[in-house]
């Protein structure tokens, strides 16, 4: 069995590997502990597909790395795909070596025969969700480490869906790149080859135009941007957001949209903002500096490869104040089925899908407006999976979907987190409710007389390299072998084990199955309608804990969630 030192030394002496990859590998020599880190094991798929640190190393995201597991997904497209000339589409957002990484994928693919499609300049995840379907591609590959900080890169794989692929595809694309020993085994041809042979080939413009008229599409109330004059204020924190979401607001008529120039620049060290992730509030710092200064009325934010937004909303006392994923998830939930019910265009078997850890709000929401709920696992792909299900099955339709880390999809257009759409049904909702003399905080308000006092919140402990991830594996077997009887005082009567498909009666001892993927999730149902769930991350270093309460009013629900979080942190912390 070979050593993360046998690998280390392999990579060094290997005739492919480029002499800068070795110098960085060779400054590190003495470093017996970073030699470990980067070699210890390969990368792995997460929820979002392969994700790491750019560098030297099979446990980073470099040139070889990247063409290893393209050399796999292309073996399993060659095996797999309906298609007798199969095509692939790939696009990038502006994280360090990303443009590198796309092109090196794209040639992969062209040296096995595979046709690529690539854009011309960076372009946004819902956009190549799109354009896999648009263009009846086989698969696709968006290179992005989405809201990761800096560091990072990545690499998500869609099969001809437009979806993340999932299992069994996830494995046997995996079990393909795994058959790889050596780098001389990955197929190779030049740029200037592949553009002669019409393998490699570069989108034209007509593709944003397809892209921008399908989100118009999806309004539900065309008219509201020139009956109000919204006010907003939009950063794409440095990423692909731009020019989709600035077109589409433009074409759908809003006039008085400002842009956080400083931001506006492509920038793959985000060096105006802690962190490029729209789900924390000081990545609107420079959007909310913007939108007191003209009284704007909503600050949207998009992450760098636009597949999550968020949003700040002005209040009654001109504070601007970030609405949670789960509230924004639920006003856009009631805002979609209210618009549909009075325009009688509500599907007769519409429905909505959150994620397991997502508000139960919307639970109640569906209820009221008789559309179908579905939990899936936490990840877009699990949504897509869904959507294709509901379409071969002559299931449900899908309306609307949401998880509570802000990604959104409002449609099957395409199938994975929607930002940029997102962004376009946010301001009309904006506007319908600022025509009718209320703000979107008032909006909240009614949320919460209408359906009860929710309150759902997360925390993630972040525990990094090789001991980080053995404190993770030693904190869920903490849980899975010891169901508390009690959180913060609460009796739990009810445990789901999604690693074993088990959902237990703590009071019966009755067990029975789950019906979703096998995951390392956990989950307690409490006696007084709160719950808990913990799992590690499938992308980032870290453990999270969600919880979620109802109370008879929002202080006392505040209360409690933050209450059964706190003791849960006590375990955690004790690692």
């Amino acid at each position: 069995m070979q050593t993360y030192l046998d690998y280390y030394n392999k990579w060094l002496q290997s005739p492919t590997i480029d002499e800068d990859t070795k110098k960085e590998l060779q400054s590190i020599a003495s470093d017996d502990e970073e030699i470990k880190e980067r070699f210890f094991k390969d990368l792995e798929f997460g929820t979002g597909g392969l994700r790491g640190i750019v560098g030297a190393g099979r446990n980073r995201m470099n040139i070889y790395t990247i063409k290893k597991t393209t050399q796999g997904f292309a073996n399993y497209i060659l095996k797999n795909s309906a298609q007798k000339d199969p095509t692939c589409v790939i696009s990038y957002d502006p994280r360090h070596n990303s443009l590198q990484f796309a092109i090196e994928s794209a040639l992969t693919f062209n040296a096995n025969g595979i046709k690529t499609y690539i854009f011309k300049e960076m372009r946004p995840t819902p956009q190549l969700s799109f354009s896999v379907r648009h263009l009846g591609a086989s698969g696709g590959v968006m290179v992005t480490a989405s809201h990761n900080p800096p560091e990072y890169n990545g690499y998500k794989v869609y099969g001809p869906d437009g979806a993340q692929v999932t299992s069994p595809a996830d494995s046997a694309i995996m079990e393909e790149v795994a058959t790889i020993k050596d780098f001389e085994e990955i197929k190779t041809i030049s740029k200037d080859e592949a553009i002669a042979k019409g393998l490699y080939r570069e989108l034209s413009d007509e593709i944003d135009e397809a892209f921008i008229k399908n989100a118009l599409g999806q309004r539900l109330n065309s008219d509201i941007a020139q009956e109000t004059d919204l006010k907003i204020v939009y950063t794409p924190l440095h990423g692909a957001g731009l020019a989709p979401v600035t077109s589409l607001l433009g074409s759908a008529g809003y006039k008085n949209v400002h842009i956080v120039e400083e931001q506006a620049i492509p920038d793959g060290n985000f060096s105006t903002t802690k962190s490029p992730n729209p789900e924390e509030f000081s990545a609107f710092e420079l959007g909310i500096k913007k939108a007191k200064s003209l009284d704007a009325d909503i600050v949207i934010a998009t992450d760098p490869d636009s597949d999550r937004v968020g949003l700040v909303a002005k209040t009654a006392d001109n504070e601007y104040k970030l609405i949670s994923g789960n509230l924004l998830g639920a006003l856009l939930a009631e805002y979609i089925l209210g618009q549909q019910k009075a325009a009688a265009t509500l599907p007769k078997n519409g429905a909505i899908l959150t994620s397991i850890v997502s508000s139960n709000m919307t639970k109640e929401i569906a209820k009221e407006y008789g559309v179908s709920y579905f939990e899936v696992l936490t990840g877009f792909k699990h949504f897509g999976a869904k959507i294709l299900e509901f379409e071969k099955t002559d299931g449900p339709k899908f309306i609307y979907g949401f998880e509570e880390s802000f990604g959104y999809s409002i449609s099957d257009y395409q199938r994975d987190k929607d930002a940029v759409c997102v962004a376009l049904i946010i301001c009309e909702m904006a506007a319908f409710y600022k025509k009718d003399g209320k703000n979107l905080w008032d909006a909240i308000t009614k949320l919460y007389e209408k359906y009860g006092y929710f309150s759902d919140i997360s925390r993630s402990v972040v525990l990094t390299g090789i001991e980080g991830m053995q404190k993770i594996n030693k904190i869920m077997d903490h849980f899975e072998n010891n169901c508390p009887n009690k959180i913060n005082g609460i009796d739990v009567i009810s445990y789901k084990n999604y690693k074993t498909s088990k959902h237990k009666n703590i009071k019966t001892n009755e067990e029975t199955e789950i019906s979703l993927p096998k995951s390392n999730v956990l989950y307690y149902d409490l006696a007084d309608e709160s719950w808990v769930c913990i799992r590690p991350s499938g992308t980032e270093p870290k453990i999270k804990i969600y919880v979620g309460t109802k109370a008879d009013d929002l202080a006392e629900a505040n209360k409690k969630s933050e209450n059964i979080l706190a003791d849960m942190l006590k375990v955690v912390n004790d690692f």
